[in-house]
């Protein structure tokens, strides 16, 4: 007998999340900026009128709605108004310039393209798509598209008009999440509702054990990828969502923002922690501040500098790791083992395994190491992501035997705890020995007067490659690249002293705030210093 059933599986819909705390907490804050704030109801109210205007023009079940826009108060609706729908958000990172959106839309083929009030010149190589424009000032001129999405919100709300969350089933796409990388076709991980409900509700258990309606949260990275999540959790709950009015990162602002709606929660990138430690005020006591939780992910976090934050923020660190694929959901470091945790190498631990996740250390073939042995870090579970798509050949590189392979390279030791060394790319091979580039750069910023270090392999005639590092020294720090070529012969293992080291006044990062093998590389050729290619 069987008991696999012939119909399709219903699922939550992710506007759902929404429609249930809007019901449940009508007048209590949900999106906050400047001196504008909406309640659940009123937010909830706009998603409707959005969705009416979007099914007016044509978009329905499966249909694509790619939004590129800075954040503003709008952005969170255009996303549950193309969920309500059944429709597939496709969100792009809003630095992206018109050459890179291009491909992005090609690859998708959205329905509609909603750009930021700013992004003429992306209308422009744009042209062939119906395209709205969004922005916070309501009555801005825009020279480009067919609509405004605030006056579309103002239109269709005089007609009260409500849109019922359209029915999703197991394996309904709701986001297309553009991968970070830098080079090469783009890819577009699925994202589905059901694997997107989990996710929000594992966050919630294992990062926010205790988030209420009662909690805030300051955004202050792109809602396009992992501050977006982070914000579905606080619409679940119920937690105000308060957006920077400066689009760049203003440290200044940030705390103020903090003190003024005792904001409770923040997701980071350690680039952008590490600002708002050094701008903390001055006589700043943890004890007498709202924040509970400061969540941080994106890429690894040095040692120094968690001890830095915890030293000025007190036992509220939250990181996470997890690949947009698995969106974030790998593995967790809660407030109370910060700082606590063995630090081999100098490498802290990324946690242990998110509750319904689980991970597997595995050799180029497949076979599942012992504690202790470094391989790649592969994953299974729920929050794992359908698929790339129209992409078999990723796909295919991507799994293997049921695992999504990560990338990276790691592992896992007695108790259960996570240390990730590296990335399988950005090892390089000297002399006949693999290198980490990131054990190098744990090892360089054990110089007291070096505060950021990023390296590479580089060609080399005689060693095949070898390590090129970035460094940043300390402002005030009379070190000499010379002196800091001595201390690393004398502080680490010669085939990983770096070769070359150059000093920096700050590290090159990407849209999304991580330092890159691609962009190290550059930095050295605008130098003129990267060797010719052996």
């Amino acid at each position: 007998m069987t008991t696999r059933s012939t119909h399709a599986q219903r699922t939550t819909n992710l506007a759902t999340f929404l429609t249930q705390t809007a019901t449940r907490l009508p007048d209590r804050p949900a999106i906050i900026r400047g001196e504008t704030t909406w309640t659940w109801s009123q937010f909830n109210g706009r998603v409707n009128a959005l969705a009416s205007a979007m099914r007016e023009q044509g978009v329905r079940a499966g249909s694509k709605v790619l939004l590129h826009s800075a954040n503003c108060m709008d952005s969170l609706t255009v996303l549950y108004a193309t969920w309500r729908l059944g429709a597939i958000i496709v969100p792009t990172n809003h630095k992206l310039l018109p050459d890179d959106v291009v491909p992005l839309a090609q690859l998708v083929a959205p329905d509609l393209v909603i750009l930021d009030d700013s992004c003429e010149a992306h209308a422009r190589a744009l042209a062939d798509y119906e395209i709205w424009s969004i922005g916070d000032e309501q009555d801005a001129t825009v020279e480009f598209g067919s609509a405004r999405v605030p006056q579309l919100i103002d239109k269709y709300s005089s007609r009260g008009e409500s849109v019922v969350d359209e029915p999703v089933f197991v394996n309904s796409p709701a986001w297309y999440f553009f991968t970070s990388g830098t080079s090469g076709r783009p890819k577009a991980a699925v994202l589905n509702h059901d694997q997107m409900a989990f996710v929000v509700t594992n966050h919630i258990c294992d990062l926010m054990p205790h988030l209420t309606d009662r909690d805030a949260t300051l955004v202050l990275a792109p809602l396009s990828h992992g501050a977006g999540v982070h914000a579905l959790t606080h619409v679940a709950r119920g937690a105000a969502i308060v957006l920077t009015t400066s689009e760049t990162l203003d440290p200044t602002e940030a705390w103020e923002l903090i003190n003024r709606h005792a904001v409770s929660t923040m997701f980071t990138v350690p680039t952008i922690l590490n600002k708002l430690v050094q701008a903390a005020p001055p006589g700043h006591n943890p004890d007498e501040c709202s924040l509970r939780y400061v969540v941080y992910a994106g890429a690894p976090m040095s040692s120094r500098d968690q001890r830095t934050a915890l030293d000025t923020l007190g036992k509220i660190l939250v990181q996470y790791y997890g690949l947009c694929e698995v969106t974030g959901n790998i593995t967790v470091l809660p407030p109370q083992l910060h700082g606590t945790t063995p630090e081999p190498d100098g490498i802290p631990t990324a946690g242990y395994v998110r509750t319904g996740m689980t991970i597997s250390i595995q050799d180029d073939d497949g076979r599942e190491l012992e504690p202790g042995q470094r391989g790649e870090i592969c994953v299974c579970g729920p929050a794992v992501f359908a698929g790339y798509l129209d992409n078999p050949t990723a796909n295919a590189k991507a799994f293997r035997d049921g695992w999504f392979r990560t990338g990276d390279l790691g592992y896992v030791d007695q108790t259960g705890l996570l240390y990730i060394t590296g990335r399988a790319s950005d090892m390089f091979i000297s002399g006949g020995s693999n290198i980490d580039p990131r054990e190098v750069e744990e090892k360089l910023l054990k110089h007291p007067d070096v505060v950021a270090a990023g390296v590479v392999g580089a060609p080399d005639a005689t060693w095949g490659e070898v390590g090129y590092a970035l460094c940043v020294p300390r402002p005030e720090s009379s070190l000499t690249i010379d002196e800091l070529l001595t201390w690393c012969r004398a502080n680490m293992v010669r085939y990983k002293v770096p070769k070359r080291i150059e000093f920096a006044t700050a590290l090159p990062t990407s849209g999304y705030g991580k330092v890159t093998t691609a962009l190290l590389k550059e930095e050295f050729l605008n130098r003129g210093s990267w060797p010719t290619e052996v």
